[in-house]
């Protein structure tokens, strides 16, 4: 038997680059569905416009089928990554129906599991028109989800959709409620902002490697039995140089809910379920990079 399959979409874009790697490393077969081939050549690419479930269905069943070899699974990775970038109406379509195309397409080829690119957005906080402060802290998965922007609310819908798919059909659908999305090169002009500590006060300091991305996304494809989940994905450690009790004092001063000790520079955003749920484990640290 050959090498496990797996389909990454938007395998081009800034951690999808990552994800291709660290697949291809762990010695699977990869190919990439985007609207352009990644810089470097890292697996195959189709170019796929993933709002059209013909180019989808036909994209997946070239590699479902092939040899009688099962997909692993599907790493869903395209989008629109933030709001305000384009109108409303374009982000919330392009997010909610290459989402869809993706889960209508796997349910049709018998593809067991998908992992989807959620956001710590959806909460409501970042894009919100007033910044409100988070109902307690750490944020969980529990924590209310009240976004009013079209990015947020993507991302709300999508989860939803993936829940009704695994009641359709018994498929896993991981949702990673993503932070801010770092790449090696992101750090130096990072620790260059410190001062200006309110810039990322509405992630509320979150952040997360594409390294560390990758790492989930492969333990999402290797893992069973996990339902339709939402699990937000995230460093230990905040994105400022400022203790953590200290920015909740400053910033946060309506936020009397505190759920566990804030130690340090540990983050606001919990990683908790994933790390229980997945196995998973981050290996990059901000001070470290």
């Amino acid at each position: 038997m050959g090498k496990a399959r797996v389909i990454v979409t938007g395998g081009s874009g800034k951690a999808g680059q990552w994800i291709l790697k660290h697949f291809v490393e762990n010695n699977y077969e990869v190919i990439n569905l985007d609207v352009k081939a990644p810089a470097e050549p890292i697996c195959q690419t189709i170019i796929t416009d993933l709002n059209d479930l013909g180019q989808v269905h036909n994209a997946l069943s070239q590699y479902s089928s092939r040899n009688r070899q099962e997909v692993a699974g599907i790493v869903h990775f395209a989008a629109i990554p933030q709001a305000y970038t384009h109108t409303n109406d374009v982000c919330f379509r392009n997010n909610v129906m290459s989402t869809y195309n993706i889960l209508e397409a796997a349910a049709n080829l018998g593809i067991g599991k998908v992992v989807l690119a959620s956001s710590e957005s959806s909460y409501g906080i970042c894009f919100a028109s007033e910044f409100f402060e988070p109902q307690y802290v750490p944020v969980d998965e529990g924590h209310p989800q009240l976004p009013e922007d079209s990015y947020g609310l993507s991302k709300v819908v999508n989860e939803v959709t993936a829940q009704a798919f695994h009641r359709r059909t018994g498929m896993q659908v991981v949702s990673f409620r993503l932070g801010n999305i770092l790449v090696p090169e992101s750090y130096a002009q990072l620790k260059a902002n410190f001062d200006d500590t309110e810039a990322r006060l509405r992630i509320l300091w979150s952040y997360i490697d594409a390294r560390d991305v990758a790492t989930a996304c492969l333990k999402a494809i290797e893992v069973d039995g996990l339902g339709a989940e939402a699990l937000i994905i995230a460093a230990d450690d905040s994105s400022s140089n400022r203790p953590t009790r200290e920015l909740v004092e400053q910033y946060l001063p309506g936020v009397k809910d505190i759920r566990t000790p804030l130690e340090g520079r540990v983050s606001l955003i919990s990683n908790a379920k994933a790390k229980r749920l997945l196995g998973w484990e981050p290996q990059y640290k901000l001070m470290e990079q």
